[in-house]
């Protein structure tokens, strides 16, 4: 049975619905990653995902006549990710956002679709939220399932040598064929070769790091408004411990 998700910050009359049953599927795997970074029209079958699967899978993820599908990444201090598939009659997009119950606020991260806004994160930040432990969650649990929930949000000029072999690991592991893996994680990471890419720096006025992209919704401080002391909780949730090797 799906469950409804109450997100009393974000649009109040839109039906929303727990939707983490459908990344068992790799069809939803390979959906998200290319309506969010690639191209939807892509053939499925390289990828070792059945075409009629993946097409059902992108009817479902767009569909204006069901409740918007939600994804969840629980993290560090009580913060939640949400990835929600905002299926409007004229018009798609994949709204980023994260929360704490005690803001009364949203602090968003960036959309895919329609409305292009981002990046959201940083490598850095992306690997920490996908490596945070949390028990007695709702949500994403495995690091591969929450890395590439959250990877369209991705923008960072500064990238490690193993990006590439992580996110070809993670695709892997959920469902990707293993020799088809590497060659789409190089497509989706592509455009963080640009030297000119997006920066990440913070101030002494605020620990959160900002984006230098004049389309990211972080040229200011995430969850702008909030406590100093839960401006230091979420910084501490984005850097997160060191994760080690993946």
């Amino acid at each position: 049975m799906n469950i409804g998700v109450h997100i009393p910050e974000y649009l109040p009359d839109c039906e929303l619905v727990a939707s983490e049953d459908l990344t068992r599927d790799p069809a939803f795997w390979l959906a998200h990653v290319l309506l969010t970074m690639g191209d939807p029209g892509e053939s499925a079958e390289p990828y070792g995902v059945d075409t009629s699967a993946y097409d059902e899978m992108v009817d479902r993820l767009s569909d204006p006549e069901q409740p918007w599908p939600v994804f969840r990444v629980c993290c560090d201090g009580g913060h939640t990710v949400y990835a929600v598939y905002a299926n409007w009659e004229d018009e798609n997009n994949v709204d980023f956002f994260i929360r704490h119950p005690k803001w009364g606020r949203l602090g968003h991260l960036g959309q895919r679709g329609a409305d292009e806004a981002g990046p959201g994160l940083s490598w850095t930040e992306l690997l920490a939220l996908a490596t945070s432990t949390q028990e007695d969650c709702d949500g994403l649990t495995h690091p591969s399932e929450r890395l590439l929930l959250l990877l369209p949000m991705l923008g960072d000029a500064d990238m490690p040598s193993e990006a590439r072999d992580i996110v070809a690991r993670a695709l892997s592991h959920c469902g990707i064929t293993a020799g088809a893996a590497s060659g789409l994680a190089a497509i989706l990471l592509g455009e963080q070769a640009l030297v000119s890419g997006p920066r990440w720096t913070s101030t002494d006025d605020n620990p959160i790091a900002v984006c230098s992209s004049a389309y990211s919704p972080r040229q200011v401080p995430l969850a702008l408004g909030i406590t100093p002391d839960q401006a230091e909780a979420l910084a501490s949730a984005l850097s997160g411990p060191s994760p080690g090797k993946w």
